[in-house]
């Protein structure tokens, strides 16, 4: 995929960018589409990003193999495959996951060039996507921007914040035995840094004014897993857990720890650095231009997940959101491979109907109002 400056530039219908759950489900729904020439570049190497995960890190969604009766396993991407029947565990380890993703690689031979990193986009003389790596360059007349948001974390406006770390982080994890520990943000990635500090003779006390864990609903986007419910339930009978519901307004270190101050003016002590669990943003990188904002911050999609600025240019993964929506889990996002490779394929008048398979396997969404629905108890 790459060439020397006086060779023509070889083009492929489709760049996917990203090597991750987003980048690899695309490129194995692009391989159902006939005749269409594809290509992924990885920045890292297969599922980088999870290789990157704190140790204690372990995801939120638990696997289950019920592939054989129409239940595809929720952190399969896809459908033939299932991560608890390969990996043996229910909810993996970043490392895990990211060997799941290899073996994608490898079983589908999917064409992955890695530790190649996107310099620039732009757009060519012929309106192709002129696509400049670090090992050369490359034209494609569709491109996928899988990036993720793992190497995006989000950093607050709160005074002395520098000071803090990011949940992202190993040693965010890993304080000195024994310490206090404010945490910055009470939904998945708070509650889950603080059950596990607890777990291991820490305390902790998360501060956040939405009170997450005081929220229900059906959308776990929104409100807190079953899962991390229980593990609060054990972490509060510990006895080392405090839930504020306020916002944090200033870190501060003034005699070697740590205090941050909540917006009613009580003060917190960290023994150890304080942990900013905020979440993340999208990582557009070089394409960052390519994309309108929405009025939340986000990309601005039309209803094919492209962009509203540049046609042909797709997002793919947890950063892709339709109104109220999220599609922050990789049983919701994967239900937009397929549907963007269909998009693609159907535009370059190529066949798409070996694509049937990934909807009659529930992985194929067309339209995601429908997904907008409240469960009844």
């Amino acid at each position: 995929m790459s060439s020397s400056a006086t060779s023509p530039l070889p083009t492929v219908d489709v760049l996917v960018a990203g090597a991750g759950p987003a980048g690899i489900g695309c490129a194995l729904a692009l391989q159902s589409v006939d005749s269409l020439t594809y290509g992924v570049i990885e920045r890292g190497v297969v599922g980088q990003s999870y290789r990157d995960w704190p140790r204690w890190t372990r995801f939120l969604t638990p696997s289950f193999t019920g592939n054989a009766f129409g239940a595809i396993d929720i952190n399969a991407i896809h459908p033939e495959t299932s991560p608890a029947l390969l990996l043996q565990t229910d909810y993996p380890s970043g490392e895990a996951y990211s060997h799941y993703l290899s073996k994608l690689v490898e079983l589908f031979e999917l064409p992955v060039v890695e530790n190649t990193m996107i310099e620039s986009v732009a757009r060519g003389a012929r309106d192709e996507f002129v696509v400049t790596t670090s090992r050369g360059p490359v034209t494609a007349r569709n491109l996928i921007w899988a990036g993720g948001e793992f190497s995006a974390p989000h950093i607050p406006e709160v005074s002395g914040a520098h000071l803090a770390v990011h949940s992202s982080q190993p040693r965010a994890w890993e304080p000195s035995d024994g310490s206090r520990v404010v945490v910055i943000g009470g939904y998945e990635s708070g509650i889950d840094i603080a059950c596990s500090l607890v777990a291991r003779g820490h305390h902790a006390t998360v501060l956040d004014p939405e009170s997450p864990w005081e929220k229900t609903g059906s959308d776990p986007s929104l409100t807190l897993s079953p899962r991390t419910r229980q593990r609060l339930r054990v972490a509060q009978a510990r006895g080392a857990l405090d839930l504020v519901g306020a916002a944090a307004a200033a870190i501060s270190q003034p005699n070697g720890s740590y205090t941050v101050t909540d917006t009613t003016g009580t003060h917190h002590t960290s023994t150890a650095q304080p942990v900013l669990a905020t979440g993340y943003r999208p990582h557009l990188g070089p394409v960052q231009h390519m994309f309108a904002t929405r009025d939340d911050g986000w990309p601005l999609l039309n209803a094919d997940d492209e962009s509203t600025l540049q046609p042909g240019i797709f997002l793919s993964g947890p950063a892709v959101r339709h109104k109220n929506l999220h599609l922050c889990f990789i049983y919701k996002f994967r239900q937009r491979f397929a549907h963007v490779a269909k998009v693609i394929g159907e535009r370059l008048d190529r066949d798409t109907s070996a694509l049937r398979s990934w909807k009659l396997a529930g992985m194929l969404v067309e339209d995601v109002s429908c997904c907008d629905k409240e469960c009844v108890c």
